[in-house]
């Protein structure tokens, strides 16, 4: 499924990983959602604990916004856990695709999401944050809504 909606802003607590080569993250990525996932009891004000979330710049902006955030969404910031770090999103338009498989083939769905925004007249805006909806995640199977801002 495709298509164009605004999501309200996101308060996200989890990790940060940040990697010097981008091959690192496909190693990185996956060990820092089993330990977030480990320690979800930790987190406060959870609002939904089968939902994981990614959030990245696909463009470099900032050193503060570099690297892939691995979060859950909180209703509101309150004690954030030792070693964990805190995100908020503002509210956004975003072309959203759908993708069931493995974690290694989200890269290839991209350029099909990109090309789908050109194709309806949007703008990509890659200086804002693009989000992962995880409702399933594992190495081998995934169930993600892809977020990608546009205007």
């Amino acid at each position: 499924m495709r298509g164009i909606k605004t999501v309200n802003e996101k308060k996200l607590v989890g990790y940060r990983v940040v990697c010097n080569e981008l091959e690192e993250y496909g190693l990185e990525i996956p060990i820092a959602f089993e330990r977030l996932e480990s320690r979800k009891d930790e987190i406060n004000q959870l609002v939904d604990s089968g939902q994981l979330i990614g959030a990245f710049k696909a463009s470099e902006t900032s050193i503060e916004d570099d690297g892939y955030w691995v979060c859950y969404e909180v209703y509101d910031f309150e004690d954030i856990p030792k070693e964990m770090v805190s995100l908020a999103v503002p509210a956004q338009k975003y072309a959203v695709l759908n993708y069931k498989g493995e974690a290694s083939g989200i890269y290839k769905v991209y350029d099909d999401l990109h090309q789908w925004i050109e194709e309806q007249g949007y703008k990509r805006v890659p200086a804002k944050w693009s989000l992962e909806v995880y409702s399933k995640w594992s190495e081998h199977e995934n169930d993600v809504e892809l977020c990608d801002p546009v205007m």
